[in-house]
């Protein structure tokens, strides 16, 4: 399935259990991880649960097999390869702050790959 199709299907998966805030990110030009990052907010411990398996649900009726599960009731991430979820509490997700973590550019990186490298 192709990234888009399948960062679509994640998208609808969360708005059908409604998801706070869903945040897409495109991190292809920052890691060979993933090409998309999905962050999105549940109400409570269930309702996080509830989105991540509902995630997982549509993927595999898509025929997309999950290359893994993991995390608490606070944090669950979906990873599907070229797309990866994550599904958090509020609390959680201000703390750890992945859209900006995953947006901005450290300067001392954009140093790094503008400077020639050294022989």
């Amino acid at each position: 399935m192709q990234t888009e199709a399948l960062s679509s299907l994640v998208i609808e998966a969360l708005e059908e259990l409604k998801g706070r805030e869903i945040a897409e990110l495109d991190v292809a030009a920052l890691t060979s991880v993933t090409d998309v990052m999905v962050v999105v907010s549940g109400t409570s411990n269930r309702h996080v649960g509830a989105l991540a398996d509902n995630v997982v649900e549509h993927a595999k009726k898509s025929g997309v097999r999950p290359l893994g599960v993991e995390g608490s009731q606070e944090w669950v991430l979906v990873d599907l390869g070229d797309v990866v979820v994550h599904v958090m509490m509020p609390e959680t997700r201000k703390l750890y702050d992945l859209e900006r973590l995953w947006t901005e550019l450290p300067n001392d990186l954009v140093r790094e790959e503008a400077s020639p490298t050294p022989q």
